[in-house]
């Protein structure tokens, strides 16, 4: 069944005027759709634009270029394959399924359009229910907050588990929300939520909605997270956008069984990583949109006060845009004190990342094991992979490294990687490369099957494509 819902946003929010953007299902009447501004690239922040809707069917999408004549135009991720046509003014396609694209105008990735087409959500909360804790637009004092979830609605009623923020603008007085366990946080579509959530030590709590948590221009909480889940069971963050933390979207330690769904988030400063992982298992990421100005993805063993080996992590159907440093990135943390940390059992699998920028040589990698602090990296899968044309960087870097800045000691060892059907297209200037450390600290049984470099198949370590060293060992090729 055709269905499209749109938002309305706040007061409050922030606009661009780059873009007009309506939707519709075929022969209804069009439905603008607000342009939030979505601040993007640390090495010179810009202005790009962000727009969202649910949708099943099929919906007609028709874009207004406010600013400028459309010469050409792309959507990416190329792999969309999305047919479209354009005017001076207009650009218009169809979609048939949710999918989470950038639309580009004249070459222009910094002032582009950012469009999330989200499934619609299956169950939401009613708020006028006894158990909800409704909180209108208003500045909240999370000590409020705390206790009137410790007070039922009516007298011998149920207690609240959810807190439902409503439409609209929302401030937590204390920037920080503590969420207990057996509790949903529900951000409604067209709701902004300045402040960030925190699990810790808690079990089975969900985040979730098509609201925002709004976090750009805190710079005197340089160490806030969008949010951050530590020593915590069975957590769920689903359909939410993250808009410019100072530190990391998503920031895990010492946690498992966690599911993040429909994540989408933008930053803009140094270490404000994506969704970083701390001494964690069982961690399942799946149709998540990360652009961001570090890491998108980050998976170390033990960090700062989390301890212990990382396993179990599977990332699939998303697209990584890395502004600065790695897309993907595995290793560079752990117990250097005792023997390191293996991290091991991981998955990658049917993922687009449109870009990878990097001026520092020893930070380059779309996909990149970089293993640290006497840590083991193994048994890692990367399957079905598309990279688009990398800006600044490589597209393959696996390197037992002593990286002197992070690592009081080298790591240990890489072993058992494979890489099936990874394509990429775009610059060569500076060659994937697989280098082990010394003897004693290798890399071991590495494959490639179906390896494609601007649409040839490689099938040996190319010069200009592919550099390894005395210290690998066990390197294959396969069509």
């Amino acid at each position: 069944m055709n269905k499209t819902i749109v938002y309305s946003a706040p007061g409050g929010a922030i606009n661009t005027d780059d873009f007009a953007v309506y939707v519709r299902n075929p022969g209804q009447a069009w439905e603008q759709l607000f342009v939030y501004e979505a601040k993007v690239d640390m090495h010179h922040v810009r202005q790009a634009s962000m727009a969202y809707f649910d949708m099943s069917g099929r919906v007609e999408v028709r874009i207004e270029s406010l600013k400028q004549s459309i010469q050409e135009a792309v959507i990416r991720p190329l792999s969309a394959n999305l047919s479209f046509e354009h005017t001076e003014k207009t650009l218009s396609f169809t979609l048939d399924r949710p999918l989470k694209l950038s639309v580009e105008i004249n070459g222009e990735r910094f002032s582009n359009l950012h469009l999330f087409a989200n499934p619609i959500e299956a169950v939401t909360p009613d708020p006028v229910q006894d158990h909800v804790l409704l909180l209108k637009p208003a500045i909240h004092r999370t000590e409020d907050i705390y206790r009137l979830l410790a007070t039922p609605k009516v007298e011998g009623g149920n207690l609240p588990d959810t807190i439902y923020f409503a439409p609209g603008m929302h401030y937590l007085e204390q920037t920080l929300l503590q969420i207990p366990s057996d509790t949903t946080v529900y951000i409604a579509g067209g709701a902004i939520v300045v402040g960030s959530m925190v699990c810790d030590h808690v079990k089975n709590v969900s985040i979730r909605g098509r609201g925002i948590l709004y976090l750009s221009d805190f710079h005197r909480f340089s160490a806030f997270r969008g949010i951050r889940i530590v020593f915590s069971e069975n957590i769920s963050v689903e359909g939410i956008i993250t808009l410019d933390p100072p530190h990391y979207s998503i920031y895990l330690g010492q946690s498992k069984h966690v599911h993040i769904q429909n994540f989408k988030s933008f930053s803009t400063r140094g270490w404000s990583d994506g969704i970083d992982m701390m001494s964690c298992s069982h961690i399942d990421i799946d149709d998540v949109f990360l652009r961001t100005s570090d890491d998108c993805i980050a998976i170390y063993g033990s960090r700062w006060d989390y301890y212990g080996d990382t396993s179990h992590i599977t990332v699939r159907n998303s697209v990584f845009w890395a502004d600065v440093a790695h897309p993907l990135m595995i290793g560079t943390h752990g117990n250097h004190r005792e023997n390191g940390d293996t991290i091991e059992n991981i998955l990658f699998e049917n993922i687009d990342i449109l870009e990878h920028h990097e001026p520092q040589p020893n930070y380059m990698g779309a996909l990149a094991i970089n293993a640290g602090d006497n840590n083991s990296v193994r048994n890692v899968v990367y399957r079905n992979i598309r990279v688009e044309n990398i800006e600044l960087g490589r597209l393959i870097d696996l390197r037992v490294v002593w990286n002197k800045d992070y690592n009081p000691v080298p790591g240990f060892r890489i072993e058992n990687i494979s890489f099936e059907d990874i394509t990429y297209n775009g610059d060569t200037s500076h060659p994937s490369q697989i280098f082990g450390y010394d003897e004693e600290r290798t890399i071991n049984n590495i494959s490639f099957t179906r390896l494609s470099v601007n649409g040839r198949l490689i099938l040996q370590p190319e010069p200009g494509i592919m550099e390894i060293n005395e210290f690998t060992r066990g390197v294959s090729f396969d069509a």
